[in-house]
């Protein structure tokens, strides 16, 4: 455990239908929010299912894509890292963590 790295692999399903959003550098990116589900019996023996909401950011060749492959309710497997920032709106300081992806795998077909 010499090199340990910012790395998260999720499974999960596309939140919405997405565009390319193209600056004036040429960089391309698609932010789309990612749901993951975990389930699990509580002390009654019910089944609960919880989802995590999650922001994923694909650059440039990955955003092509994406957009190419996937659509709202597609699953995907993906590896990426996380990334904190901070922005001003309405004069306070707002937080988002997003996960920018470097590969993805489409579990399903996009219809």
């Amino acid at each position: 455990m010499n090199s340990l790295k910012n790395n998260v692999r999720l499974v999960g399903r596309i939140g919405t239908d997405f565009n390319i959003r193209t600056f004036e550098s040429g960089k391309k990116l698609v932010s789309v929010p990612l749901a993951t589900n975990e389930t699990y019996y509580n002390n009654d023996g019910e089944k609960i299912t919880t989802s995590q909401w999650h922001t994923i950011c694909l650059w440039n060749n990955r955003a092509e894509k994406a957009q190419k492959m996937l659509s709202k309710g597609s699953l995907i497997i993906l590896d990426g890292k996380l990334i904190n920032r901070s922005y001003e709106k309405d004069g306070s300081k707002k937080y988002i963590t997003e996960i920018h992806v470097h590969d993805f795998f489409c579990l399903d077909s996009k219809s």
